[in-house]
């Protein structure tokens, strides 16, 4: 599937929303109905440091000018939105601000590298809110669980996480210097992520900002709440679609037999059960659904590792949700993710 989270939207994404509504508009005015203005967002390092035109830093590093850049670039901030709704609207936002700030300094600081190593020299640089959207790489390395969806030809295994290295991969080959952007981004996110010199305190964006924000951008840029959930995911290919679908059923069946096994749970077991039984529905409880009575303890008593309980909740799973599908899993936080993502 190419998105990691749920058939969502941009539900609880305002900021996601308003990048990709925004710059992707005056994009499209620039190449489109107002060519003649480019000039003005061309992020030119040499008018920067020669001619001391020190507002490019501004507008040479907002809106692309190229429409592939531009299409790639959003479907990657419609993919890494999953880290608005886990942070938060202001944190987002803070980590997007300050990588931007920082790659410019290191745009600067591998140019003069550039220059100085190798006699190359680099006047001009692809346009665009580009280096945070690489910066976002980081997190998205780091911090969501790789979970195989398919596998091609016996050896190459396709995952949750595949397409969206595809689609930074095309973004990155798009112009000749885009790894000096994408190599600057990667950077600027490693430094930010890690926190080196307390940068998150220094680049952040202000408590009353973002309420000021939160008060213009919300009822504009939020997005509907979803009245449900797409159960199965858009693949890549048929076959992937086909797959998702035949697991879709396998799951059915399975919520089936636990619903018989928890009415028979008070009689004496004579022998193990599979696990795939054991697995109760996670992901379709109805929100306005009553509190149901205590569920009974299940058989399997498999202790399960805290640090893997703790980096389930932070995708937003409850902690029951994510110990149940730790012992059914037997620890495999992968395969636990897969079930709790498609349940």
């Amino acid at each position: 599937m190419f998105t990691t989270t749920g058939s969502r939207g941009l539900y609880k994404a305002p900021v996601s929303k308003s990048l990709l509504l925004i710059p992707s508009a005056l994009s499209v005015v620039l190449t489109v109905v107002l060519p003649q203005y480019q000039s003005l967002f061309v992020y030119s390092l040499q008018a920067i440091k020669q001619d001391k035109q020190f507002w490019r830093l501004l507008s040479g590093r907002l809106i692309c000018l190229d429409l592939k850049d531009t299409f790639c670039s959003g479907l990657l901030i419609y993919n890494f939105r999953i880290f608005e709704r886990r942070f938060g609207s202001r944190k987002f936002a803070s980590f997007l601000f300050g990588t931007w700030v920082l790659s410019a300094v290191v745009d600067f600081l591998l140019i003069e590298a550039l220059h100085f190593l190798f006699e190359l020299q680099v006047d001009v640089l692809p346009a665009g809110l580009l280096g945070p959207v690489f910066s976002l790489f980081v997190p998205f390395y780091s911090s969501i669980p790789r979970v195989q969806v398919t596998q091609m030809l016996g050896q190459i295994f396709i995952t949750n996480k595949s397409l969206v290295y595809i689609v930074g991969l095309q973004l990155l080959t798009s112009s000749a210097f885009m790894w000096v952007i994408a190599l600057s981004g990667l950077i600027s996110g490693l430094l930010y992520y890690a926190d080196v010199l307390a940068v998150q305190r220094c680049l952040s964006v202000p408590a009353w900002l973002a309420r000021f924000a939160s008060l213009l951008l919300e009822p504009l840029f939020s997005g509907a709440e979803p009245t449900t959930e797409a159960p199965v995911g858009m693949g890549a290919t048929l076959d992937i679609q086909r797959q998702q679908r035949m697991d879709l059923l396998d799951q059915q069946l399975l919520l089936s037999q636990l619903a018989q096994f928890r009415r028979n749970t008070q009689q004496p077991q004579a022998s193990l059960l599979n696990w795939n039984r054991f697995f109760p529905s996670l992901r379709q409880r109805a929100p306005n659904r009553p509190a149901a009575p205590p569920r009974p303890r299940p058989l399997d008593n498999t202790p399960v590792a805290e640090e893997q309980v703790a980096r389930l909740m932070e995708m937003g799973f409850s902690r029951v949700d994510a110990q149940e599908a730790l012992r059914a899993s037997n620890n495999d936080i992968n395969m636990a993710t897969n079930f709790l993502l498609q349940h």
